[in-house]
């Protein structure tokens, strides 16, 4: 339609990108693709399952928050934002304790957040994250 724009299918993929973090608040935008994206402030705890579901030494992915959550091998939860920081896509890959991003081929340590290959050059945002009755919480206090 003339004097109508129309979203760019980067801009589309990009909005669903972000839909499934709106309860921690984060955002999936890259100014231009390749600039490093910042993740916004959380807004509002999320309940990421079982405690139980996190091994000691290991991590878990939950696709449908855009977070993983590891725990330490003294116990202790760390959870991180698995919205690449070098385009803004969503990462969907665990394996062992490495986070793959396919838009571009980073790769993350998921006990630390940490860049392990880049493209990216900062590191995932860490999340508050703590255990309560049993779960995993990831976001602010209550």
């Amino acid at each position: 339609m003339p004097g109508r724009s129309s979203a760019s299918r980067r801009t589309v993929l990009r909005g669903a990108a972000a839909a499934p973090v709106a309860g921690l608040g984060l955002t999936a935008c890259s100014p231009d693709g390749g600039a490093e994206a910042t993740p916004a402030t959380q807004t509002a705890p999320v309940d990421l399952g079982a405690e139980s579901d996190v091994a000691q030494g290991g991590a878990h992915l939950h696709l449908d928050h855009n977070v993983v959550v590891s725990r330490t091998a003294d116990g202790t939860l760390k959870a991180f934002s698995t919205i690449c920081t070098h385009g803004g896509c969503p990462i969907s890959e665990l394996e062992g304790t490495t986070l793959s991003c396919a838009c571009h081929g980073s790769r993350f340590d998921a006990r630390t957040g940490e860049v392990l290959r880049s493209p990216a050059t900062v590191a995932l945002t860490e999340l508050p994250v703590r255990a309560e009755n049993g779960r995993v919480i990831a976001g602010p206090q209550a």
